[in-house]
């Protein structure tokens, strides 16, 4: 009997080992699976978190078209573009929703002639930056100071927290898509550091609410670039360096290198003695950003945990020791990556 006892235990022993190793395996393989979807989804550092489809230049294509359409030009935008509503209004412009052809767009109309330079600004490099990361243009008129582009309903970034409070996208509300969010605005940012118009800085950004109210929310819960009206260009192999207005900047959420270096000495602001900077004033605003993109929800905690110390880095008072925003970037891609891999994995234990 005792033989018959070893004999059957030893083949329990030996029928198990391989159904373990299976198990295993396959959990292994799950887990490979889930980080070869995510990592494709972040393919490279080129390479957006989101897409439009591709056009050829001066087209446009929006969601519902079926192709590509030729930038609509003054005649076109003057008989085919209704306005609807004002749904925004800056010093530079008023926006409009409007209709053409049955799609909603915005349409965008100077303010101001004072302000025309900013205007032909933001439209000229929305012109040269169309891509991904930024807004689509679907026309303009210059003899009208009009321009139009894709319309995106759900608004700017500012009004993340009241959107995802609708009940219809309550679901999005999550450190996942939060995380996003602040990984495509740091992608923007890379890709107007290295843009085809040059290295250009975000100006418009001298507090955390003007920041914000630069990027729109797609319906897909990624991010564009909308307003470009003071961009920019640093090269400093030519020694130019950029300098965010003719005023002084105060306040935490502005670089050190933006803030005026005399004013504890008493001297008043002068826009001529003012030192310029460079792209490393947006790495300051990072960590503000992400703070206010990843709210208080389940998982942000262990976000901010992974970010801690690029973050810091960010904050160097040192513009030349912070990370560029491609490094930041990565770190971003892998902490995303990793968190998902792993709650994955912990699921799959369960």
């Amino acid at each position: 009997m005792q033989g018959t006892m070893s004999r059957s235990s030893s083949s329990s022993i030996t029928h198990g080992v391989p159904v373990v190793a299976v198990c295993l395996a396959a959990l292994l393989l799950s887990n490979a699976l889930i980080y070869l979807y995510l990592d494709s989804l972040y393919q490279t550092d080129e390479q957006p978190v989101t897409s439009h489809v591709g056009c050829e230049p001066q087209h446009f294509k929006m969601v519902t078209m079926k192709n590509c359409t030729p930038w609509l030009q003054c005649s076109q935008i003057s008989a085919e573009v209704r306005k609807l509503k004002l749904i925004g209004q800056g010093a530079v412009k008023k926006v409009y929703l409007a209709e053409w052809r049955g799609q909603k767009v915005a349409l965008s109309k100077l303010s101001s002639l004072d302000y025309l330079e900013d205007f032909l600004h933001g439209l000229s490099m929305l012109q040269a930056l169309q891509g991904p990361p930024v807004v689509q243009l679907v026309g303009f008129c210059l003899e009208e100071h009009t321009l139009v582009t894709e319309h995106h309903p759900l608004g700017p970034l500012l009004n993340l927290d009241s959107v995802l409070a609708q009940e219809q996208h309550r679901q999005h509300n999550t450190w996942q898509v939060r995380l996003r969010l602040a990984t495509d605005y740091v992608f923007i940012l890379h890709y107007l550091h290295n843009s085809p118009a040059g290295r250009r800085v975000m100006c418009d950004s001298n507090s955390l609410e003007k920041t914000l109210s630069q990027f729109l929310l797609t319906n897909d819960f990624h991010l564009v670039v909308n307003d470009l009206d003071a961009l920019p260009e640093v090269d400093l192999s030519r020694g130019l360096l950029v300098k965010c207005g003719h005023r002084e900047l105060t306040g935490d959420f502005v670089a050190p290198e933006q803030l005026w270096p005399y004013r504890n000495k008493g001297q008043p602001f002068s826009d001529d003695l003012m030192p310029g900077y460079d792209e490393r004033t947006d790495i300051w605003k990072i960590p503000d950003v992400t703070w206010f993109l990843m709210g208080r929800v389940p998982g942000g905690d262990v976000v901010h945990f992974h970010l801690f110390q690029i973050h810091e880095q960010c904050k160097k008072d040192d513009p030349k020791l912070r990370p560029s925003a491609l490094d930041v970037l990565k770190l971003y891609k892998l902490v995303y990556i990793s968190m998902v891999r792993d709650n994955a994995g912990f699921r799959d234990m369960l």
